[in-house]
């Protein structure tokens, strides 16, 4: 009987051992994606891009235009990197149900920081976008209806970056129109709008 149960034992390790080594992390999706996702970035310096961050995070890799990219944070859920001066991404896995999707968050300065949002199997097969989340109108970041005519007569359209949180799985958003605006037009506008937004993924899509 003990023998039986050490067999079993040893079975029901090495399942657990198996099905943790298929489980992907930021880094493996990161590595793993095509080109157009990450056209500045080939598979091999993605590669080595993961193991200078492991080794001394600091180190930039060049990218096909010869300019530096750099991971600025890696963990097993989450991966940020720096593309170029004015460009970042955001890998984040994210639980659906008893599968795995990527929320991929693709961040430009123009000039203002404006982030936009997309979501891919753990293959890198395009998921509609509205299925997990709405990202925010400029009339979400009104605090008072009231305040509709002013700050449309004042914005022409919306900035805002987007950032994941995988410890709080939250979606935050932050009003960047300063950085388009200048802070003294900003000023007059600014007690009218949300300085952040954030969403809560429940497992389904985010919600507020």
């Amino acid at each position: 009987m003990k023998i039986q149960q050490l067999i079993l034992s040893l079975l029901l390790s090495a399942s657990a051992l198996c099905c943790a080594a298929q489980t992907p992390t930021a880094a493996d999706i990161f590595a793993a994606a095509p080109q157009t996702i990450f056209p500045l970035l080939d598979h091999t310096t993605r590669l080595e891009m993961i193991e200078y961050f492991k080794a001394a995070p600091s180190t930039p890799s060049k990218n096909i235009f010869d300019g530096s990219s750099t991971i600025t944070d890696m963990t097993p859920q989450s991966l940020t990197v720096k593309l170029t001066d004015s460009s970042q991404a955001q890998i984040a896995l994210l639980p659906d149900g008893n599968d795995t999707i990527i929320v991929l968050i693709t961040t430009l300065a123009t000039p203002g920081l404006d982030s936009t949002v997309a979501f891919y199997t753990t293959d890198w097969q395009p998921l509609p976008a509205t299925k997990y989340h709405k990202p925010p109108t400029l009339n979400d970041w009104l605090v008072s209806s009231s305040d509709e005519g002013l700050v449309n007569a004042i914005v022409p359209f919306m900035l805002a970056s987007a950032q994941f949180d995988p410890s709080a799985a939250t979606l935050t958003y932050t009003c960047r129109l300063a950085d388009y605006l200048g802070n003294d037009t900003f000023s007059t506008i600014s007690s009218s709008l949300h300085p952040t937004i954030t969403y809560t993924w429940t497992g389904k899509k985010f919600t507020k």
